[in-house]
């Protein structure tokens, strides 16, 4: 059980990106749907212990040090290559994404121009990577349980203190960017890209457990979780939607709305969320075009970096609404990959006479 809750924790502290913590991701794939977004967090919660758990099952059954096998394993060649662009590029896209939050959280928080906060994240991450600076990223991965707690916290004081009735809820959430046209199709979108920039990772994870049994259970455990903490701030910016809503970090507003120390805190744990993202991100993409350790490899680094910043301006608001749910249409098909390959495992595990001809 141990080693279960072990990648559970991983899967989780993964996918808890710059984008969850902002809450602006959670703004617009759940409240915009008013209380149709609840169910459509219990399905992402579904979907992300269903498709966590295959994919760390897999990755310990092919003992998986890298995605490509397993990836090529689930969907085959020819659409294993589709899946394997569609990663690469969610990669650079994400980090695109965390370039621009860094602007949005400059401004809002400390009233610093949008192009000094994106710049001096993408110059913290383009020399983090160039210098390999390993502990200063195993640093700010740490803020990951902070970051749990303020979301309790958070979620504590909006519901216990909400002031605006059902009617107003559902008119404020109404008028809210929207990922999708409906709850159920957002709700499986998110779970769709950000299964996408997380599988490399947790087929890797299931890899370094032997017991197929336990590595798909830490998979379950971690969507379970996520799930959880998707409702949870799910229902604190329903109870709060006049706070949280037309803002580019809805959780740096509503820890504004508790105390202006804990706005502070937020915005710290927020940006040390967007730097540790970026730079994975950054290293990541960099590292599938180019050899790690080599001139070139450094060369591309910088030039990601400056595209990146450049991209950057289309604005953190605009790129969630945008590039996410592009990519989660994409990822589609890795996730139909997934529950097809469980269908044919079940199919066997079912056959009259499996078990005895199983070994």
């Amino acid at each position: 059980m141990k080693e279960s809750i072990r990648i559970g924790a991983a899967f989780a502290g993964l996918v808890i990106g710059a984008g969850f913590a902002s809450g602006q991701e959670i703004l617009q794939f759940f409240t915009s749907f008013g209380y149709w977004g609840i169910v459509g967090s219990l399905v992402a919660t579904a979907l992300f212990a269903f498709v966590g758990a295959n994919l760390t099952r897999l990755g310990s059954r092919m003992h998986s040090v890298s995605h490509k096998s397993a990836i090529y394993k689930i969907c085959g060649r020819p659409l294993g290559v589709f899946v394997d662009v569609v990663i690469t590029f969610f990669l650079f896209g994400v980090a695109v994404v965390m370039f621009s939050g860094a602007g949005a959280l400059f401004k809002e928080q400390f009233g610093i121009p949008a192009a000094a906060g994106s710049a001096f994240l993408v110059i913290a991450a383009v020399l983090t990577v160039l210098l390999n600076v390993q502990k200063v990223i195993s640093l700010i991965s740490a803020v990951t349980p902070f970051l749990i707690v303020l979301v309790l916290i958070l979620a504590g004081y909006s519901i216990l203190t909400a002031d605006l009735s059902m009617s107003e809820i559902v008119r404020l959430a109404g008028e809210q960017d929207r990922a999708a046209p409906n709850w159920l199709l957002s709700g499986a979108l998110y779970v769709s890209f950000n299964i996408a920039c997380s599988a490399s990772m947790l087929v890797v994870m299931g890899g370094t457990e032997k017991n197929p049994k336990v590595a798909a259970m830490g998979g379950a455990i971690g969507g379970t979780i996520l799930g959880l903490l998707i409702l949870l701030l799910n229902l604190a910016m329903l109870a709060k939607v006049d706070v949280a809503g037309g803002a580019s970090m809805p959780t740096l507003a509503l820890a504004g709305e508790i105390s202006p120390v804990l706005s502070y805190i937020m915005a710290i744990v927020l940006l040390g969320m967007i730097y540790n993202t970026a730079v994975g991100m950054l290293y990541s993409f960099t590292a599938r075009v180019s050899e790690p350790g080599t001139g070139r490899f450094k060369a591309t680094v910088i030039t990601v970096g400056i595209a990146g910043f450049c991209l950057s301006f289309i604005g953190f608001v605009s790129l969630v609404g945008t590039l996410y749910p592009i990519t989660g249409y994409l990822g589609f098909t890795l996730m139909l990959a997934v529950f097809v390959q469980w269908f044919r495992s079940f199919g066997r595990r079912s056959r009259p006479g499996a078990i005895l001809t199983k070994g």
